[in-house]
């Protein structure tokens, strides 16, 4: 059962006009009152004697006689809607759910004579709407701080009593939705997202491509977006905001967005403390290309969830979202719609109660901001590896998070892998194929020797990797390690210690790009790429329809 309480208005009548009509696309069926302030309320819906002008009167008693002391807004608005799969409430029932919740916010405390005058209108089988005018009988406003809060927690007591689906609720880390207004002016100019999702994906990528804050602003507006930043005056920037280019109100001025109302994590504080953040461990020499670094330390990030240190682990799920926000604009385009869809996922899952140490997670963030200043491999068996890294971190990161109840993010990390099984199997198609042909090709006994030692190392795995119709593609994996200078066995052993395979599709792939991260094997395809651009060099924006459609 949810609750939504939306801004104060200035119109009771105009809020019981949309109750008691038809609706936006004629949804409204049989509005009527379930209860009012004192049981005699006068219902529009079912005495046909009765008018909105009589209801708006009674309600509005109490702000009139306050007069030019009534607050502007003085209309207050809750809907309550049961969950799909829940029983059918009756008018009732309905009414004992209203006057709690109008209990527990303060609005109208149980036996008070003086509480808020307010009406419980039902339009529909699933859901109720309350509407409250916020002056009490001695003329005093109601006392209703955190009345979401309070609503939702009456909510969560009553769900169990009337034995409804319990919904998850939120620990208030997600983003702001788009309001309804918002949703219809998109439907309007033929968008398929909102001005405000589209300003967050542009926002979030910045952040993952940006090295300080001077480029953060550049890349921003460099992806077409107006950006005021406002100061201190001592000169230190306060925050900022951001239109998007063609979007306007009705006076025709831009429609400005604050970083915080993005995301919380777009803050411009929580920005500056990303971008920043102290180095946990001394820089070592770049000596492999940044493609290659990244995929090692995404490979990294599941052992690094599954110790104790909280902070730690959340760190490396903010920046696993930053990777996940640069792969849009860094991989090849046959793979952007699925990875743009795993960004706008997982960004759910990105951020949590627990605060991040994001220093412990500086390695990895500067590998995810090289890799926009190289070209992607050619060859597609090191972005497969990557993707197969990113893929198992997600999934580690959906573990983490159920581990600490956080369903929601949990649920997210959950669709965002999905996506990127997808894009994966994109990937992995071509540098697969090849990879199986030479297993094909290897003679019998070198097959049997692998064979070996997978059945050595991984004895209560083996029939099922043998009989996989990746097994080839594994065998010469290990063959091939075995020509570099490695223990092909001891590697098989490396590769499969202390991570999670129970949800693997194919144990075969997972393992055959594990030992491609470990021992490096494309390391000589990806020497042959062409020398990385300056660390100044721009990135590629993604610009999105509504972009494109206004320049």
């Amino acid at each position: 059962m949810i609750a939504n309480i939306v801004k104060p208005g200035r119109k009771t009548r105009g809020v019981l006009n949309y109750l008691y009509g038809p609706g936006r696309a004629n949804e409204h069926t049989d509005p009527h009152l379930v209860a009012s302030f004192d049981g005699f309320a006068p219902d529009p819906g079912r005495d046909p004697d009765a008018t909105l002008a009589q209801l708006a009167t009674a309600l509005d008693l109490r702000v009139k006689q306050v007069g030019h002391k009534a607050p502007k807004n003085h209309v207050w608005h809750c809907s309550i809607r049961a969950a799909p799969e829940d029983r059918h409430l009756t008018d009732d029932e309905w009414a004992t759910i209203a006057r709690r919740v109008l209990n527990a916010t303060g609005i109208a405390p149980a036996g008070d004579p003086d509480a808020c005058r307010w009406v419980a209108v039902r339009h529909a089988d699933d859901h109720i709407h309350i509407v409250a005018t916020k002056v009490r009988g001695d003329l005093r406003p109601p006392r209703n701080w955190n009345d979401f809060l309070r609503a939702d927690k009456e909510l969560e007591a009553i769900e169990k009593e009337y034995k409804l689906r319990q919904v998850p609720r939120g620990d208030r880390t997600a983003a702001k939705r788009p309001t309804r207004a918002e949703q219809e002016k998109a439907r309007r100019t033929g968008n398929a997202r909102t001005s405000r999702e589209h300003l967050r994906t542009v926002v979030r990528t910045a952040v993952s491509a940006a090295t300080d804050t001077e480029e953060f602003f550049r890349l921003v507006e460099g992806s077409g977006v107006r950006v005021d930043v406002q100061y201190f005056p001592s000169g230190d920037v306060r925050g900022y905001k951001v239109a998007l280019g063609g979007d306007t109100n009705a006076q025709g001025e831009p429609v400005w967005f604050s970083g915080s109302t993005l995301a919380p994590d777009l803050s411009y504080p929580k920005v500056a403390e990303r971008l920043t953040a102290p180095e946990g461990a001394p820089k070592e020499p770049n000596r492999f290309p940044a493609w290659r670094r990244l995929a090692v330390a995404i490979d990294q990030i599941p052992d690094h969830l599954g110790n104790d240190d909280a902070e730690a682990g959340q760190a490396h799920i903010t920046v696993l979202a930053e990777v996940l926000d640069v792969l849009p604009v860094a991989a090849p385009a046959s793979l952007r719609s699925e990875l743009l869809q795993a960004a706008t996922a997982f960004e759910r899952a990105s951020r949590s109660l627990i605060p991040a140490q994001h220093q412990q997670a500086q390695a990895t963030r500067r590998a995810v901001k090289a890799i926009l200043r190289e070209p992607a491999p050619k060859d597609g068996v090191l972005l497969t590896v990557l993707l197969d890294a990113v893929l198992l971190a997600a999934v580690a990161a959906q573990h983490w998070h159920r581990t600490r109840d956080h369903i929601r993010q949990a649920e997210a990390a959950s669709q965002a892998a999905v996506y990127l099984r997808t894009a994966y199997q994109t990937a992995a198609t071509a540098p697969l194929a090849v990879i199986h042909q030479r297993g094909n090709q290897l003679p019998e006994w070198l097959h049997q020797q692998q064979a070996n030692a997978v059945r050595q190392d991984l004895p209560e795995r083996a029939e099922q990797i043998l009989t996989e119709t990746g097994w080839p593609a594994l065998a010469a994996t290990l063959a091939q390690a075995g020509t570099a200078g490695h223990n092909p066995a001891a590697l098989l052993a490396q590769a499969a210690h202390g991570r999670e395979l129970d949800t693997a599709t194919s144990l075969s792939e997972v393992l055959t790009w594990r030992l491609h991260r470990l021992a490096d094997l494309n390391q000589r395809t990806t020497s042959r790429a062409p020398a990385p651009q300056s660390a100044s060099a721009p990135y590629r924006p993604v610009h999105t329809d509504q972009q494109r459609r206004t320049r």
